[in-house]
């Protein structure tokens, strides 16, 4: 044996790292996938497990990254980012969001990517023994990191029948006294809620009362299909307790190009740019002028918008007459949806293995979910092709896709 493998550190295993059989449940879905495309050549795959925005950047963005880049003064290292970026987040806040008196010198950070700022925030305020606290079902990336420096997680379960929001006032006293982070996101992967103005004055109250810091994570913020988009900051002293991640990935379809921003806490914002000064040395810089041009565009976000509600209403139109339980989300490009008890004659203990029995047997492809309940996400991301086989956003080509969808979801015989 190597000696390598007597050096793995503990969290990531320690000396049975690779050796464990633990198999996850993405790299189950996509061994599923591949047998059952195996299995049935001549029948497509229809992918909706998928959380990446099925198309491109626009044209103009792209064109603004290539004008950027062809720049000398571009070629080098942004370190915590350029100011021109900083300055446009506030506009930007005010105008989607109404949220106004953000200084952009001070409030104001860039990230490559919300994964790496939730991965980062860890290492500015946990120590052995820390709580955070976290809802679940939902995105590990920050309590996986806290967790790593010796910092323990306490989970707060959304259930439906609480709109997805997480009963603050379950956690026990003694974690209260231990926790340093709240962690939310909403509009909410993957349930779709989204969150209300009683609840962020909620979290206010609870973060002051119990001197907790607040992490909003609005990746997908400004997609919502009831009403205006929501910040947590718009709530009176939410800058006090909190700040807020907000991606370029699903609001301007730039998920390969890493790019997000925090907003709020002055002290917060100081302490996540020191950790990040020795993690990375900033984004490409023509990149952060692309981010510019979107945050001077929100119409882009709008159309994007218009998109995944079009098809997110006809999803849950088929998925009823299926004898599914679905209604429109709140936000994000997500339905979430309980997972049936038996479906043709077949009997399912988790959503992984209804999830697993799509995949193979109609190919439909989604994502499980047993945390607080079995449920399944389909995602409005699913690629439309044209009789050429290149990616499309023309409406005939999603209603193509969603009349197979719906021919195969047909002949299932659900049990609930």
């Amino acid at each position: 044996m190597s000696f390598i493998q007597e050096l793995f550190a503990e969290r990531i295993g320690g000396r049975k790292f690779g050796k464990e059989e633990v198999i996850y449940k993405f790299e189950k879905i996509k061994r599923a996938k591949r047998e059952a495309m195996k299995k049935h050549p001549d029948m497509e795959l229809i992918d909706m497990g998928v959380g990446e925005p099925d198309e491109m950047a626009d044209r103009e963005v792209i064109e603004v990254l290539y004008r950027e880049a062809l720049k000398w003064e571009n070629r080098g290292y942004a370190d915590n980012g350029i100011q021109e970026l900083k300055d446009a987040v506030p506009p930007y806040m005010e105008r989607v969001y109404g949220v106004k008196d953000i200084d952009p010198v001070n409030e104001v950070i860039h990230s490559i990517g919300s994964k790496s700022a939730l991965a980062y925030l860890p290492s500015a305020f946990i120590n052995p023994g820390d709580y955070v606290l976290m809802t679940v079902p939902g995105y590990p990336v920050l309590a996986t990191h806290a967790e790593w420096y010796g910092g323990k997680v306490y989970k707060l379960p959304l259930l439906e029948e609480n709109n997805f929001l997480p009963d603050l006032e379950s956690v026990p006293k003694d974690v209260r006294e231990r926790a340093k982070i709240l962690y939310i996101n909403y509009p909410n992967n993957p349930t779709g809620a989204q969150a209300t103005k009683k609840f962020y004055k909620e979290v206010v109250d609870f973060a002051f009362e119990n001197n907790i810091i607040v992490v909003n994570d609005a990746a997908y913020g400004a997609l919502v299909y009831d009403g205006k988009p929501l910040s947590f900051l718009s709530v009176k002293d939410a800058k006090e307790v909190g700040v807020e991640i907000h991606s370029f990935s699903k609001a301007f379809n730039m998920t390969g190009w890493r790019l997000a921003f925090l907003v709020g806490n002055e002290l917060i914002i100081k302490a996540f740019a020191t950790v990040k000064d020795n993690f990375d040395s900033g984004q490409f810089i023509p990149i952060q002028k692309a981010g510019i041009y979107c945050l001077q565009h929100p119409e882009i976000t709008e159309r994007i918008r218009k998109k995944y509600e079009r098809r997110l209403r006809k999803m849950v139109k088929i998925m009823n007459e299926a004898g599914f339980k679905a209604r429109m989300p709140g936000g994000t490009f997500y339905l979430y949806v309980k997972s049936p008890k038996r479906a043709n004659g077949r009997e399912f203990k988790t959503a992984e293995e209804f999830s697993e029995f799509l995949i193979k047997e109609k190919l439909i492809s989604t994502v499980p979910w047993d945390d607080a309940g079995a449920y399944i996400r389909l995602s409005a991301t699913f690629v439309a092709k044209d009789e050429n086989g290149n990616p499309t956003t023309e409406e005939k080509y999603e209603d193509k896709i969603l009349e197979e969808f719906k021919n195969r979801l047909l002949t299932l015989d659900l049990e609930f």
